[in-house]
């Protein structure tokens, strides 16, 4: 059996300005970064402890401490899933896990994943901040040249947020997040409008367990579905609300168990997006062989950063590309 060694580090990156959405605002990003070394060579994780599901860095941390010998003797990705819950803990050992397994057996992720080819170059969307409309056009305006814009919403007075983004941006491509901020009412009021400004997606409007608004709802603008998507079982009850699912690692409890998101969102018809919270390129850098089969991507947690992890991930404007030096390909 491997003897392997671990070690577990709480990490602060401060955002640029601040990162505000409808649920409260953060000026800088917690991240758990787990390395385990086994005969010369060294896998690593990034997690984002998410407090809207109750964890925080010293949770998380616990949770790995907890499981620390049955990594130390060898545990695999497979069996992980069984291990701990879905969440940021078990993203961290399983991207480690991932990393560790490519770089010691020479074999690509892109193809233990499943993948034709190598992983290429991904393109993200830029994330404007909830604010007033004045404020959050001037940040478009700043970023107009970003291939696609996605708008924090809050609720009342999202009308005039979205108008005020497309007139400062006329020529990029929009989608929004509400974070679970609006009523129905929110729905048939603003989305006609939305539709007609190019509105190309809009996540989790409702709630998420009090969503079935939508099962009756026809919608106008493609409905994504974030909080009511974390894993894999969560694919049947979003059926017939929502036409896209939102995959983040964090929530899944990493990229084991995202590509069995993506597997049966397309055998249930469902688009895929794939997200993140808010984190270095090493939280980024799995997701993007998530993003290789997606639809939407929004990678774009370092973009955010006052300054990113070294060594960070080229980023060439909105385009991140992989880097073996950063996290397997």
């Amino acid at each position: 059996m491997p003897l392997r060694s671990l070690h577990v580090q709480h990490c602060t990156y401060p955002i640029r300005g601040v990162f505000r959405i409808s649920r409260g605002s953060k000026t800088q990003a917690d991240a758990v970064i787990l390395r385990i070394t086994e005969d010369g060579y060294t896998g690593r994780g990034e997690c984002i402890p998410y407090g809207h599901y109750g964890e925080s860095v010293a949770s998380v941390i616990a949770q790995i401490e907890a499981i620390a010998p049955m990594i130390r003797d060898g545990m695999d990705v497979d069996r992980l899933q069984s291990v701990l819950p879905a969440g940021a803990a078990r993203n961290a050992v399983d991207c480690a896990l991932w990393d560790l397994r490519s770089r010691m057996s020479g074999v690509s992720v892109s193809a233990y994943a499943g993948l034709p080819g190598p992983l290429a170059p991904v393109q993200t969307a830029f994330t404007i901040s909830l604010d007033s409309p004045a404020t959050m056009a001037v940040h478009a305006y700043a970023h107009r040249h970003m291939p696609m814009l996605k708008l924090k919403l809050g609720g009342e007075g999202d009308d005039e947020r979205v108008l005020a983004v497309r007139s400062s941006a006329p020529s990029a491509r929009l989608i929004a997040d509400a974070n679970e901020s609006w009523a129905p009412e929110h729905l048939e009021r603003y989305l006609p409008l939305f539709a007609s400004l190019g509105l190309e997606l809009l996540e989790q409007p409702l709630p998420a367990g009090a969503d079935d608004f939508l099962s009756t709802f026809k919608s106008p603008v493609p409905l994504a579905a974030d909080e009511s998507c974390r894993d894999a079982n969560s694919i049947p009850a979003i059926l017939g609300k929502y036409s896209i699912a939102n995959i983040k690692l964090d929530k899944s409890g990493g990229l084991t168990e995202a590509l069995r998101v993506a597997r049966g969102a397309r055998e249930a018809g469902l688009g895929i997006m794939v997200g993140c919270m808010v984190g270095s390129s090493l939280s980024m850098a799995p997701g993007i062989v998530l993003a290789q089969c997606a639809d939407f991507v929004h990678l774009d947690g370092p973009l955010l950063l006052e300054s990113d992890i070294t060594p960070a991930l080229p980023i060439d404007g909105a385009t991140l590309s992989p880097d073996a030096a950063v996290w397997a390909v």
